[in-house]
């Protein structure tokens, strides 16, 4: 204990400086306004401001980054209560925000959402504190072999979590591995996948691909979309009653404790953490019956799960080097451009940068708290952007970020063909994500595969030998074996239905 209340006041002498607190306010800032913007979030805010981060200090960028993750969480409720447009992370606070708004209770269902939302974020900071530090010392004890299983482990489980298909998953994660050889071996020096174009001995570029794959493509089908939105025009009034206070506080707590558990799995994070969150509320609650129909808890505890599973999911990011989701990709990229690799030796090398990041969360939940409940019927107004100016806008700096990377005009046209590509991955309902978790974690894949290569002179079986790693490979066997025989059982189902229906009598 006294030495996690150590290691935070460390974290706060390095995030209370005056460049971090800016960054960190911007990043909160930066995050509000897009979760409320239909379309845009953090996947693609995050890919479209990673070519900032070259000219940015290493905390100030990370701060900012995670900053605009968690910030977005609620702008997402602002937008999915007061005008029932959600986005990922705000399905359910549609259900009973959107309620509220229609009593008449828009700003009790903003407060809501804001406290609990700090709430979410003090418990699962404190998770943070506490359980970060033990995973990275039990991570020490991974050797070439273990990582090899650990990142399969992550293939299977975001690629089933993020697509819905397993197949579908693993297809796209190898599609990324297979864009991350692109480029000079570094073994044996030989251009692999380059197809004779100079351009990429080098390898595509991450910024390119996390444009093009998340924010030019998500850009794209906004524009594709001919649905109109207005502005939300309703009153707003934040003061709640002291009996209306008191039912927040045991339902936010809940949501914490739910939301800090399932950031840490792999595949987890916000989306589940509110649903699983407004399903314990719908069997523990006091006011249970009134769930559904326009209720505080409906709100509370899963604006407390959204937020804490936001802050849990940087852990198994920090102390063992595996992306949980598709934004989680995206900051390990942003760690890997500033020349820092996440992993069990990321808190002992940096414990600046770790302790710093740790300590502003929690600044961060301070800003967010005063500048979201009090402002929010300022928020309100970017819904009067027309989309025709912001959209084009938005593509511009898109390339000139892009360019400024190498200042390459052939980045641009790469980053061109990627938004070509996460557009059509869009139309056919294929996720991205697990091929972003491929291209990073694919040369990582084969570097410590050939490691356990070398060390056992050329034997698989060191894979099974090993506790850990085959231990990981046993899950993965499980797992898959349990989707294909669900796989079986729901075909001859389906298969069967024809046959049922045709014994019907025919009026």
């Amino acid at each position: 204990m006294t030495e996690v209340l150590n290691n935070l006041a460390f974290g706060f002498s390095h995030a209370l400086t005056l460049h971090n607190l800016m960054y960190c306010a911007i990043g909160c800032t930066v995050g509000t306004l897009v979760g409320l913007l239909p379309g845009l979030g953090p996947l693609a805010t995050i890919s479209l401001l990673l070519p900032l981060t070259y000219s940015i200090p290493t905390t100030g960028a990370l701060i900012m980054l995670a900053g605009i993750y968690y910030g977005a969480q609620y702008g997402d409720s602002v937008s999915a209560i007061t005008m029932k447009i959600p986005h990922a992370s705000s399905i359910v606070a549609c259900i009973d925000g959107y309620a509220m708004t229609l009593k008449g209770q828009t700003g009790l269902a903003l407060f809501t959402a804001g406290f609990s939302s700090f709430i979410g974020g003090t418990v699962a900071i404190l998770v943070l504190s506490f359980l970060a530090p033990t995973l990275g010392e039990v991570a020490f004890l991974f050797g070439p072999a273990d990582y090899v299983a650990m990142m399969l482990v992550g293939f299977v489980c975001v690629s089933f979590v993020t697509t819905g298909s397993l197949l579908n998953g693993l297809a796209m994660c190898m599609i990324g591995v297979l864009l991350g050889t692109i480029g000079t071996d570094v073994n044996s020096g030989m251009a692999r996948f380059t197809m004779d174009m100079p351009f990429l001995t080098d390898g595509v570029g991450i910024v390119s691909i996390a444009l093009g794959c998340f924010g030019i493509a998500e850009i794209t089908k906004n524009l594709d979309s001919r649905e109109e939105r207005s502005p939300f025009n309703g009153k707003i009034n934040l003061i709640p009653t002291w009996a209306e206070f008191k039912r927040i506080i045991p339902s936010a707590l809940r949501g914490s404790v739910v939301g800090s558990i399932l950031g840490i799995l792999p595949g987890g994070g916000p989306t589940i953490a509110q649903f699983a969150a407004y399903a314990l509320d719908k069997k523990v609650s006091k006011y249970k019956h009134e769930i559904g129909t326009g209720c505080i808890e409906g709100v509370a505890g899963q604006a407390a799960a959204d937020e804490a599973a936001a802050r849990t999911s940087f852990i198994p990011l920090m102390s063992i080097g595996i992306p949980e989701n598709a934004v989680m990709a995206l900051m390990l990229a942003a760690f890997i451009i500033k020349g820092i690799q996440p992993g069990p030796n990321m808190i002992a090398s940096h414990p600046e940068l770790f302790w710093g990041l740790v300590a502003s969360m929690w600044i961060g939940n301070v800003f967010l708290l005063v500048l979201n409940v009090p402002l929010v019927r300022y928020w309100l107004s970017v819904f009067k952007i027309p989309y025709s100016v912001l959209f084009p806008s938005i593509l511009f700096f898109c390339c000139i970020g892009t360019y400024s990377v190498n200042n390459n005009l052939q980045d641009v046209f790469i980053t061109a063909a990627f938004g070509f590509m996460g557009y059509m991955f869009m139309r056919l309902e294929l996720d991205a994500a697990p091929l972003m978790l491929g291209f990073i974690l694919g040369p990582m894949l084969e570097e410590n595969f050939r490691r356990a290569m070398l060390l056992s002179r050329g034997g698989f079986g060191t894979f099974v030998s090993r506790p850990i790693s085959g231990t990981l490979l046993g899950l993965i066997a499980i797992f898959v074996v349990w989707q294909l025989v669900a796989f079986v059982l729901q075909a001859r189902k389906k298969s069967g239905a024809p046959a049922t229906v045709a014994l019907e009598p025919q009026e």
